[in-house]
């Protein structure tokens, strides 16, 4: 319930804000500029003061008390999902419930997870951490050193703001290395390159920090040595947004990358020694991993390369020795069509699996490469849904995945290169048996066929009377799925409303093209397409201007 209320006092708020820009006349005079500071006294005053007329008003629903129950008894539900983190021979997770709120971090071997036995083993308890430290420690990640995994840098924010702690820990003796790698509150991380040495890329102070607020230097810190003192090996302009390292240890070779993101731009350099080395790759490329030797990259642009032109949305692999010597070895991986593209990699020891989508459905493909080539391999999944990369680890052949749609509740599944097995499905949260999904298209203002999803009533009645939904995104190249959501099951579906996913341009649904063709100065086409869903949907006499409803979340509340 909290999440929808958050959503509702996102959405007032957004509406608010669009009303007052568009009454100003002299934006010099502007009354209302102090909502620009996000973090002002003002600002959250005014905040708290909206988000309480929206609660009130919610709260006042004769439904509220009820759905309030289900929802509450569906989030404290213990038969939920340990996700997995595969780390060597072990399955890491961070379980919260009513009793561990901050979380309980643990371990169980991987043949034990396989076999749903729960003989987990307590690495960290938050909550007591938290008590003990008088702080409000939230888990923000970790960063392994490989291949001992035995320590870590421990990420922890106090609150749960965008800044965290770095703290070394030690998994063995279970505590903190006082000596270790620790350094203060701060955006961003670091990477191991061995047991005496990291890359961090953190706040260090003036001239560290670009003017996106994230780092604009990398140094190399040894052991044992003050911070002030680690030598600086790379170092980005201050408008540029940040720079950052990337390694990559399988336990048989080391790989490390020093990045300068620029957003749509990134310059990747290979640490090779005491020596840097710029990749040569076009420029908005997106490395993904290594393989044996292999940079993974997605192409977001076509890339003309001799007598060959690889299209946008293209996965590849560039060797790395061949690289770094000024040679392209490109070896094509996955290459998508105008209904398909490229949505996920997950590195395994022998394979590589690829999660990719066809007209907004997941399929997933398993990769060997033999003799310097890709062999594919087709997984066999269950369709018309929405599927995820969980887990997996360079130093083993194990891999999870999750399935679902909506109104199929969660599977998590185990692959390695043998077989595929289901480990555990969520409990249903609604009443699913008398509703159907269906994908339609509409045709945009330019003839562009746009994809949505539906979920209704079987027995339906099409007189244009049904109350509709529709949830879209269409922003940041992210692809917006047909996932289970159990708080529009409960509030929405039960009571016989229609939900609608609209896959309008922008997105990432079909690609960077996709994306691209819904930016700046096209942008005008995320709304056309959105307007021609709407009328798809009238058209069909489903539903009505009258009962029809948008909602959505940051890009889409904008949207809205």
């Amino acid at each position: 319930m909290k999440n929808i209320i958050h959503s509702v006092h996102f959405i007032i708020l957004i509406l608010l804000f669009v009303n007052i820009s568009f009454s100003q006349t002299n934006q010099n005079e502007d009354p209302y500029l102090w909502l620009e500071e996000i973090n002002g006294d003002k600002a959250i005053e005014w905040v708290k003061g909206q988000n309480f007329i929206s609660a009130e008003m919610i709260e006042e629903s004769p439904l509220f008390d009820s759905l309030y129950k289900r929802f509450l008894a569906s989030y404290n539900d213990q038969n939920k999902i340990a996700y997995p983190n595969l780390v060597g021979q072990y399955v890491y997770n961070l379980w919260k419930d009513e009793n561990n709120q901050q979380g309980v971090w643990r371990r169980i071997l991987i043949e034990d997870y396989l076999n749903k036995k729960s003989n987990w083993e307590i690495i960290l308890d938050l909550d007591i951490l938290s008590k003990k430290e008088n702080k409000n420690w939230v888990y923000k990640g970790v960063e392994w050193l490989k291949p001992q995994n035995e320590r870590c840098l421990l990420y922890l924010s106090d609150g749960g703001s965008d800044k965290n702690y770095m703290r070394e820990f030690n998994v063995k003796t279970k505590d903190f290395e006082s000596d270790g790698f620790n350094h203060t509150e701060s955006k961003d991380g670091a990477s191991w390159l061995d047991e005496k040495t990291i890359l961090i890329y953190r706040d260090f102070g003036k001239g560290s920090i670009t003017k996106s607020g994230f780092s604009r230097t990398v140094r190399k810190w040894e052991r044992g040595t003050d911070i002030e003192k680690a030598e600086t090996i790379f170092e980005i302009d201050s408008t540029n947004m940040k720079a950052s390292s990337a390694v990559f240890n399988n336990g048989e070779s080391i790989h490390a990358f020093l990045i300068n993101d620029n957003i749509s731009t990134l310059e990747y350099y290979y640490l090779k020694n005491t020596e840097l080395v710029k990749l040569s790759f076009p420029a908005d490329a997106l490395l993904y991993g290594v393989f044996k030797n292999e940079m993974l990259l997605l192409l977001r642009s076509d890339w003309k390369l001799d007598n060959d032109i690889y299209k946008t949305g293209s996965f590849i692999s560039l060797n790395i020795n061949d690289n770094i010597k000024g040679k392209l070895s490109v070896r094509p991986i996955y290459l998508p069509n105008d209904r398909s593209s490229f949505f996920d990699v997950a590195v395994s020891k022998d394979f590589i699996t690829l999660n990719i989508m066809e007209d907004v459905q997941n399929r997933l493909l398993k990769y060997t490469f033999q003799k310097n080539m890709w062999i594919a391999e087709n997984i066999d999944v269950p369709k018309l849904g929405s599927i995820r990369l969980i887990a997996s680890d360079m130093q083993s052949n194990n891999m999870f995945f999750t399935y679902n749609n909506l109104i199929t509740s969660t599977t998590l599944y185990a692959l390695n290169l043998n077989k595929t097995q289901a480990i555990k499905t969520l409990k249903k949260a609604f009443n699913a048996n008398n509703l159907e999904v269906h994908q339609y298209f509409a045709s945009s203002k330019d003839g562009t066929g746009i994809p949505y999803f539906i979920v209704h009533q079987k027995n339906i009645k099409l007189n244009g009377n049904n109350p509709t939904i529709i949830s879209a995104y269409g922003g940041f190249n992210r692809a917006i799925q047909p996932n289970y959501d159990e708080k529009v099951g409960l509030a929405w579906l039960e009571r016989g409303g229609v939900y609608v996913i609209a896959n309008i341009r922008g997105g990432g649904e079909y690609g960077p093209s996709w994306h691209k063709a819904a930016i700046k100065g096209n942008r005008q086409n995320a709304f056309d397409d959105l307007f021609a869903v709407t009328e798809d949907l009238i058209s069909r006499n489903i539903t009505s201007p009258k009962k029809l409803g948008l909602i959505g979340g940051s890009n889409g509340g904008l949207l809205a």
